[in-house]
């Protein structure tokens, strides 16, 4: 039933929105044309995709957030949620968070809201949703349910309808059909008040709707990168499917590989050949690919590793988030090997990130790890035209007939020219065997030094400039973080600063090599430091405890798949510092 007695609506500047369903329902599909929806109509947002641990089929939610400024994270409740039916929902009770002000929209066959969601006081109504579908032939109950959430949130018809024909891939019989669909859950959501909803503008500059995972892909190819090969895996596997005919347009290609341990040696072989080359996985595939990325640091074959990062250990939490792979990306290899390992901050900075790591790679002749995780990876969001890091990459190569070539000569920056296999006169053997600077294999003490030196060097000494993290804010207090907890952290600081408190951020892009200079400078007068993080075992707080010389550190971690939001780091943040005594989390 529709509740006509409710308070009257109102504005706001943000607005969360969970639609939810079993496999089939077409709730991932609506919430996707929702947030098209919300581009058109000048608005910005961030949809996260969350379902069960099935391959096909079981509960799925499309989880929104709909806002006026930049949204980079979610909210700390949802003020809709709208539940086609009821089978499997309850499950994510954790991650839908509902309070008194908010609405339950539910089917009228479905039955009540399960006790869970009621327990927040929310207001629960009830709609004929699925028979309003099946009474006009060939539509879908999603559509209700884009035309009942979108008009609640103060999306116009318009925009909505816009949305449907864009996407559409069918007749025009079933686009009409559903049009009618989607009207009639217009026409339902003005029947509602008492919702907050947002105001709506044309804006004069294109916005983009994009992942972290396509983001990333067209971040690597802006970087220079013609050659992908990658096993499938959730969550990185969007990205692959993205890059597969990106690729063929500047003309590279996408190989898929039997398993993560060919497609690590095929980029290798190929970067070899002078191509740079990227491949894609989650945390079980880089485990497997640890040899191979060995081997790139032994032979200094430029290559980038893109990790989504996901619940673990092992199969773990396939289509959850969590950065739990730190440890390993920064550590993971026998021997001493070092490597670059950087963490884009947000879906946005999934180009910039993923693009410099490519030419790190290049410019060092050295493997680098790109920690992104499922949440910004598979997440697509309405954001400004990102920044990019500023062309492709190069790498230093040797000229033909070079007098005296070495490969491996130990020069002072720690980079020797790379010959490429066909260039007259510089034939070199390349494997993972220690060597002399000319390439010979030697067990030799004096050339085992000289490499591992060399190799740390090169890392070491090479001016990253300012893109190493972003710092922002004053004060004796300061916030360390990385990747996808980022957005979150920031809006929970500028609560805690909007009540007069100062507190520093930094939030790390360049997580290896360690940078104590730039980090020194960075915590110049602070006096405590709070590391927040999004894993079981505070991967961050011991990683830099173990580089770096810090004032007094706490740390607050958790591991997923609840991400970390707004509200709960900001009231972190208010405790650790007005606390007397700090105890590490």
């Amino acid at each position: 039933m529709v509740d006509s007695n409710a308070s009257p609506t109102r504005a706001t500047h943000s607005l969360s929105i969970a639609l939810a369903g079993s496999g089939g329902s077409g709730v991932m599909t609506a919430g996707e044309m929702l947030l098209d929806a919300a581009a058109r109509a000048g608005l910005y947002g961030l949809m996260v995709r969350t379902s069960g641990p099935q391959i096909r089929g079981g509960e799925a939610a499309a989880l929104l957030r709909l806002a006026q400024s930049q949204a980079v994270s979610l909210g700390d409740h949802f003020d809709l949620l709208l539940a086609i039916d009821w089978q499997g929902v309850s499950r994510f009770a954790d991650e839908i968070p509902l309070r008194a002000t908010s609405l339950v929209v539910s089917d009228a066959d479905e039955g009540e809201a399960p006790d869970v969601f009621k327990a927040s006081g929310a207001r629960c109504i009830t709609l004929p949703l699925k028979k309003t579908a099946k009474a006009i032939a060939g539509s879908w109950v999603n559509m209700v349910a884009l035309g009942l959430s979108g008009t609640l949130a103060g999306i116009p018809a318009s925009a909505l309808e816009a949305a449907v024909r864009a996407s559409w891939k069918r007749g025009e019989e079933a686009l009409a059909a559903n049009l009618k669909t989607l009207a009639a859950g217009v026409e339902f959501a003005g029947g509602i008040g008492g919702v907050a909803r947002l105001q709506t503008a044309q804006v004069d500059r294109k916005r983009w709707l994009v992942t972290g995972n396509e983001a990333a892909g067209f971040g690597a190819i802006k970087g220079g990168v013609r050659f992908v090969a990658a096993y499938p895996i959730t969550p990185a596997t969007e990205l692959l499917e993205w890059m597969a005919p990106a690729l063929t347009k500047v003309g590279g290609a996408l190989l898929q590989a039997e398993d993560e341990l060919a497609s690590v040696n095929m980029i290798i072989g190929a970067s070899y050949g002078g191509v740079p080359s990227l491949t894609a996985t989650a945390g079980p595939g880089l485990a497997l690919m640890a040899e191979g990325i060995g081997l790139a640091v032994a032979s200094e074959t430029p290559i980038v590793v893109v990790d989504v990062m996901r619940g673990g250990p092992s199969t773990g939490i396939p289509a959850k988030s969590e950065q739990s792979d730190l440890s390993f990306a920064v550590s993971g290899l026998h021997g001493d090997a070092p490597r670059i390992v950087v963490a884009p901050t947000s879906v946005a900075d999934c180009l910039a990130t993923t693009q410099w790591a490519v030419q790190l790679a290049e410019a060092l002749q050295a493997p680098a790890i790109v920690l992104s995780d499922q949440i910004m990876g598979q997440s697509r969001a309405i954001i400004d035209r990102p920044a990019d890091a500023g062309g492709e990459a190069t790498r230093l190569t040797a000229a033909a007939n070079a007098t005296d070539y070495k490969r491996y000569r130990n020069t002072e920056s720690g980079v020797s020219p790379m010959a490429i296999p066909g260039t007259p006169g510089v034939a070199y053997t390349a494997d993972g065997l220690e060597h002399t600077e000319a390439a010979i294999p030697s067990s030799g003490a004096r050339d085992h030094r000289l490499q591992l030196d060399k190799r740390e060097r090169k890392l070491a000494l090479y001016d990253y400039g300012p893109r190493w993290a972003d710092l922002e804010g004053d004060g004796e207090l300061a916030v360390i973080t990385f990747g996808s907890t980022t957005s979150a952290v920031r809006e929970g600081l500028a609560r805690v600063r909007a009540q007069g408190m100062a507190v520093r951020l930094i939030a790390l892009r360049l997580i290896a090599p360690a940078r104590p200079k730039q980090v020194a400078a960075a915590l110049a007068g602070v006096k405590r430091v709070l590391v927040i993080e999004q894993n079981h075992g505070a991967q961050l707080y011991r990683y830099l405890r173990s580089q770096y010389d810090l004032p007094r550190t706490v740390s607050f971690h958790r591991p997923g798949p609840l991400p970390l939001r707004p509200g709960e780091v900001a009231d972190a943040i208010a405790e650790w510092a007005n606390a007397k005594e700090e105890v590490t989390a």
